[in-house]
């Protein structure tokens, strides 16, 4: 039963995690810690940004979480940090190997999904600056984004 209950922590940190970082990214990113963030936005040379600091910066509280909880044998801490580390996974594959494709693992998706949050973040981006932004998320992509891909693919069967 504890099991259960150590799963269940983990999946609720991962899903609340989508939360944190959208307030981290909205208010911390494109806020006092732009420095990091603005070669996000302004792309310059070479493969790696400023902003990669921000896997560190939320690894280091999934690891301790981990490690201490281990050591401690406190294991809802622990699956609060495997929680923030698997979040931090699918972060890394959705947003440098499936949108930035950084990593080329996947190069063309048909999935809805995929598209609408590919738009999501294109939306994102249009926004060089620190102001004015708009879809913070990272998982999660506003109706908005899936009506757009939805219209573009009535659009597309409409011309076959």
């Amino acid at each position: 039963m504890n099991m259960l209950l150590y799963i269940a922590i983990a999946l609720v940190t991962f899903c609340v995690m989508e939360g944190i970082t959208w307030l981290t990214h909205k208010y911390v990113m494109h806020g006092f810690l732009w420095h990091l963030h603005e070669d996000h936005h302004k792309k310059g040379p070479g493969f790696v940004e400023k902003n990669d600091a921000f896997f560190v910066i939320f690894a280091i509280p999934s690891w301790l979480s981990i490690m201490l909880g281990s050591i401690y044998q406190v294991w809802w801490v622990v699956s609060i940090g495997a929680g923030v580390a698997m979040y931090g996974l699918a972060y890394f594959i959705v947003h440098e190997v499936i949108i930035h494709q950084r990593i080329k693992w996947f190069s063309r998706s048909n999935s809805r999904y995929i598209r609408a949050i590919r738009w999501a973040h294109k939306m994102h981006h249009k926004h060089l600056d620190k102001e004015e932004g708009e879809s913070f998320g990272m998982l999660i992509v506003a109706r908005k984004y899936w009506n757009k891909v939805k219209r573009d693919e009535q659009i597309a069967a409409q011309k076959t």
